[in-house]
């Protein structure tokens, strides 16, 4: 029983972030629980049930999503997801018989740092347009303007507040404490339309979507999947740290990146968001001392017993623009950061001809909304950086520029004599 319990404060903490990505892309918030449910249990038959690690909507897709969702209908975009899930299996494979050496080969820092800014920063328009209450493309006006101000920054301060000030167990829910800060002020505002929750049964089928393929939605997506991979190294890393248990090496990488991909395949094929390993409950593990995998089993269970309750959906359905627009506007903000990090902490030298030409390229082409399309065939956003910053890294020699470096003391120098 008490693992049942902890399995369910566990899917507490990642509920808040899970149900943000289809709240955001217009997907079904019950049939993401289903595929964090459903993902996350092929995830431990893959890994054998050796890791306590819950998985569940990755923000990496968000913007991908609204664009997929608006060119190729959920459907077309689930294809997409499908194939970027195929990505993950296939660098299982490819770590399994090569070594982890690959991946830093082909996506070094000078690599991920820009694509992960891209994501972050690329979204900036769509958490103000949402705070201000607009839609995300700012087309249309959903909650007056005043209203949302106040809405959006109640649950950007809060979600600011936890996520700062708060000690142990409230640390690890800000997203959750902003949504119900910010759905507070809405109701106080009166823009809440609780019809919705008195149609929707009490048990009700979640809104399944299969997928159907698309090239174009497909070629799209897969350049999408290179930040997440590379993101999913590091959560393995963290949660090994926390438990001091080697998972690299026992149930080894190749099995957690092909299981990660199974469950976005699994997750998919329902019409829920690519599952990624959530960091938010690797810091539960880390505080509650649950290292056991059984307790992921009972979240993942939990998950899906929710996926079923309409009422619930129906409820989520009901979060007013705002109130998610003000927790975008840290998310989104924070993804960036993460992305700048990774530069900092591995120590790219922005002096370097070589490395400047790569992050320049990419933040422009990424943020700009560069695209480059053959007939029907169109690349852009994440997607055309991800490759673009691939490419430009494996093409530009090592050592490019090094003899126009000039150093800064000797600038100095020069321009006082």
């Amino acid at each position: 029983m008490m693992q049942v319990l902890q399995g369910a404060q566990m899917l507490f903490v990642a509920f808040g972030a899970l149900v943000l990505v289809p709240l955001l892309t217009g997907l079904d918030p019950s049939v993401a629980l289903f595929g964090a449910g459903i993902g996350t249990l092929l995830f431990q038959i893959i890994t054998k049930r050796s890791v306590p690690i819950f998985l569940a909507s990755s923000f990496a897709f968000i913007a991908p999503i609204i664009y997929g969702v608006q060119t190729w209908g959920i459907a077309g975009t689930m294809g997409g997801l499908m194939m970027a899930g195929v990505v993950y299996v296939l660098m299982g494979a490819i770590i399994k018989v090569r070594g982890v050496a690959i991946i830093h080969k082909i996506l070094p820092p000078v690599v991920v740092g820009p694509v992960i800014m891209v994501i972050g920063l690329g979204l900036a328009p769509v958490a103000v347009n949402m705070a201000l209450g607009k839609t995300g493309d700012g087309a249309a006006q959903l909650v007056n303007g005043n209203a949302a101000l106040w809405i959006s920054s109640v649950s950007l301060l809060v979600t600011i507040a936890l996520s700062v000030f708060a000690k142990g167990f409230l640390k690890l829910v800000p997203i959750m404490g902003g949504i119900v800060a910010g759905y507070g002020v809405s109701l106080g505002f009166g823009v809440v339309d609780f019809s919705p929750v008195a149609q929707a049964s009490w048990l009700a089928m979640p809104n399944f979507t299969f997928p159907e393929f698309n090239i174009n939605a497909v070629l799209f997506m897969i350049p999408v999947a290179i930040a997440p991979a590379v993101e999913h190294v590091g959560d393995i890393l963290a949660i090994s740290n926390v438990t001091g248990k080697d998972y690299l090496k026992k149930p080894g990488l190749h099995r957690t990146m092909a299981g990660d991909g199974i469950a976005t395949i699994a997750a998919s094929m329902f019409g829920a968001p690519p599952n990624t390993t959530y960091s938010e409950v690797t810091g539960a593990v880390m505080l509650t001392k649950a290292f056991n995998p059984i307790i992921m089993t009972w979240a993942a269970v939990t998950a899906l017993v929710l996926a079923f309750v309409g009422k619930l959906g129906a409820i989520l359905q009901t979060i007013p623009v705002p109130v998610m627009g003000g927790i975008m506007i840290l998310l989104f903000g924070s993804i960036a950061t993460v992305g700048l990090n990774t530069l900092i902490k591995n120590q790219v030298d922005l002096h370097k001809a070589r490395n400047l030409v790569i992050v320049a390229v990419t933040l422009v082409f990424g943020i700009g909304g560069m695209a480059f399309g053959i007939g029907e065939f169109s690349l852009q956003g994440v997607s055309l950086c991800g490759i673009v910053a691939i490419l430009l890294n494996l093409i530009l020699p090592d050592d490019l520029g090094e003899n126009h470096v000039v150093d800064n003391a000797q600038m100095g120098n020069a321009t006082e004599s």
